[in-house]
């Protein structure tokens, strides 16, 4: 274990998604969502592909148990993916990365409706938290909604990333199931290629002849994509996930840095303070997870006899 290490991998796979999700912003005016979900996972697939091979898991690595949780896992990953770009082309980088903090919060309550989790006070007043930082962020559009023909889309595309959201949270709970029985490497690569045939079923709806430069960038956010997963799922070898955990909160600042000098977004302090109050309730859900992973660790160790 390498804690200082799996910390910088995590930082640079943060990073990189926030470039990555900057590129499909750039290009959002003329390609449509499910276009560019395409170029995004067909061009993952070849580096992902390259990291297996290259770590001699070929193999063993893309071996599947259960074909149809990586399919339904394929089906929501996708269609959060479609959700989270459509808003990408609506609204603020930072607020897009803001309102899709409130994931994890719904991982909480969905593990406790679909997978039997006990789910205590302490986690329940984070989430109460968390989503009264998601009503911060949305108040302003949501009582814009029949404003303006711009707010009026600004409106839309916060529902957009919330949908988005919430599907995110749903594959996250179809991941912990499938992590019983599937390695790691083999959810990274089918849900790439999942997402690229899925996202051909969005071709009838306008896709698209893109410019050279358009091209350019979608082509290097599937590159992107694909090196950031990559990172991600290197850090855990490093560090227990409750330590890097909350290191992704760290795209809230490449978000605003980016959002600023690219593409001119100033966050609004109602934005800041509603992801600050989202990230404070991810923060808690994160230690307090750690915390009973510790007591389940501690409570084995008092069954299992030692030399067992």
């Amino acid at each position: 274990m390498s804690p200082l290490k799996g910390i910088a991998l995590k930082l640079i796979a943060v990073m990189l998604f926030i470039v990555m999700s900057s590129l499909i912003k750039a290009v959002s005016d003329t390609v449509p969502p499910g276009q560019a979900v395409f170029f995004r996972s067909f061009f993952a697939i070849p580096v992902i592909f390259a990291w297996l091979a290259l770590r001699g898991d070929l193999r063993t690595g893309l071996r599947v148990e259960s074909r149809m949780g990586h399919f339904w896992r394929g089906v929501v990953g996708t269609t959060a993916m479609g959700l989270m770009f459509a808003g990408l082309g609506l609204l603020p980088l930072p607020e897009v990365t803001a309102l899709g903090y409130t994931a994890p919060l719904l991982v909480v309550v969905f593990a406790a409706m679909f997978l039997d989790e006990k789910v205590g006070f302490f986690r329940i007043g984070a989430v109460a938290l968390g989503l009264v930082g998601v009503l911060i962020v949305l108040a302003p559009r949501l009582t814009t909604i029949s404003g303006p023909t711009v707010e009026t889309a600004q409106a839309v595309g916060a529902v957009l990333v919330l949908m988005g959201a919430t599907c995110a949270a749903l594959a996250q709970i179809y991941i912990r199931k499938l992590v019983q029985t599937e390695q790691t490497s083999a959810i990274v690569f089918y849900f790439s290629l999942t997402s690229t045939l899925l996202s051909l079923l969005t071709v009838p709806f306008g896709w698209v002849i893109p410019g050279v430069t358009e091209t350019v960038m979608l082509v290097l956010a599937g590159l992107l994509g694909g090196l950031a997963q990559i990172f991600l799922t290197s850090s855990f070898r490093f560090a227990d996930a409750s330590v890097i955990a909350p290191f992704d909160y760290a795209s809230m600042l490449f978000a605003i840095l980016i959002g600023y000098f690219v593409f001119s977004e100033v966050p609004t302090p109602q934005i800041l303070l509603g992801a600050t109050l989202i990230i404070l309730a991810g923060i808690i859900i994160i230690l307090r997870e750690r915390q009973l992973g510790l007591r389940r660790e501690r409570a084995r160790a008092v069954k299992t006899p030692s030399g067992i």
